[in-house]
């Protein structure tokens, strides 16, 4: 698969890369791609900065961090909107979304009012001066999706496709408790597992790595079929 253009370079079998290469290769990749991604909050702090002309914005850019415009970026999105609503929907731990509205609040950044019928549930609203930041910072996202979209154009819809099934499949997995594709089907069938050679194991996930998407799934119906599916 050719992923810089649209030149298609034709591979024997045998001139292609070894996959437990390619997966160290991988691998070493996602270090730097944090570091990449740290580097980008700086980017995005200067653009917000050079793109305002407030400057009491300008201020309170230098000194505020990424999590507190993504409080400010929920609450302008669902104001008024509560504390609880803002971790659940944007996965921001609830101290820490107490302690950012607090320091917000004092920096008159946002405001608190209360329901009539319950003055224990505190909602925020975004001040005028809060309102601009969050107009900035959207108009930082809009022009980041710009970039992303060139950056994408690159790509054929099959390699975007592949992509996004990666992407897919990255949510989903964990590094921590991995499983052999055999040993999570038959968690996923509630099957027990009886005792097999290691070899003969070790053999039938080598067999299941070297299949794709498509065919892994295809394994994934003859094996259900055939061992996990009840006869009358």
């Amino acid at each position: 698969m050719n992923l810089r253009g649209d030149v298609t370079v034709t591979h024997s079998f045998e001139n292609l890369p070894n996959k437990d290469i390619l997966i160290k290769k991988l691998i070493e990749k996602i270090p730097q791609l944090q570091k990449r991604f740290q580097s980008e909050d700086d980017e995005e702090k200067e653009w917000l900065i050079q793109n305002c002309s407030n400057p009491l914005i300008i201020d309170f850019l230098q000194d505020s961090t990424v999590m507190m415009l993504h409080v400010i970026d929920a609450i302008g999105q669902l104001e008024p909107v509560n504390g609880t609503t803002i971790s659940k929907q944007f996965g921001i731990p609830k101290g820490s979304v107490s302690k950012i509205t607090r320091r917000l609040v004092q920096q008159e950044i946002i405001r608190t009012e209360f329901l009539p019928d319950n003055k224990k549930e505190v909602l925020f609203l975004t001040t005028p001066l809060g309102k601009e930041i969050f107009d900035l910072h959207l108009a930082l996202h809009k022009q980041m999706n710009k970039g992303i979209n060139r950056f994408l154009q690159r790509y054929n819809t099959d390699e975007l496709l592949f992509i996004i099934q990666a992407f897919e499949d990255t949510l989903e997995a964990s590094w921590v408790h991995s499983e052999s594709v055999a040993e999570k089907e038959l968690l996923t069938t509630g099957a027990s597992l009886e005792p097999v050679e290691n070899d003969e194991m070790s053999q039938i996930v080598d067999m299941l790595n070297q299949l794709d998407t498509r065919n892994l799934k295809k394994a994934k119906a003859v094996l259900q079929a055939m061992f996990f599916t009840p006869f009358d």
